[in-house]
């Protein structure tokens, strides 16, 4: 999983790379050439922008899932290990307030 993820890392900071490019290629030919060439390198900028946006969307939606799938579990954990939970949670308070009233 975490190789797939850093696969769609690099292909969205590809993505980004090639839309930057294009735009400083549009920039380049926008000063001195308005003609077929910059219609066609508009397209093809479109066409980066989208894709990038897709996969921006698809992690953004991967991301969300895995949140709720960890919120789900946690909440699971804790009504089956109510006492467990509890007890983590007062450890926890007594070291915080240990190290609090130490100041």
């Amino acid at each position: 999983m975490n190789e797939q993820r850093a696969q769609q890392k690099e292909k969205l900071v590809a993505d980004i790379k090639t839309v930057m490019a294009e735009l400083d290629e549009l920039v380049r030919d926008s000063a001195s050439d308005v003609g077929d060439d910059l219609v066609e390198l508009k397209g093809r900028l479109r066409d980066q922008v989208s894709a990038a946006r897709e996969t921006l969307s698809d992690l953004e939606s991967r991301v969300a899932d895995r949140a709720k799938s960890a919120a789900r579990a946690g909440d699971e954990y804790v009504r089956d290990h109510t006492w467990t939970s509890i007890g983590i949670a007062a450890g926890v308070g007594v070291v915080i307030g240990l190290l609090l009233n130490r100041r």
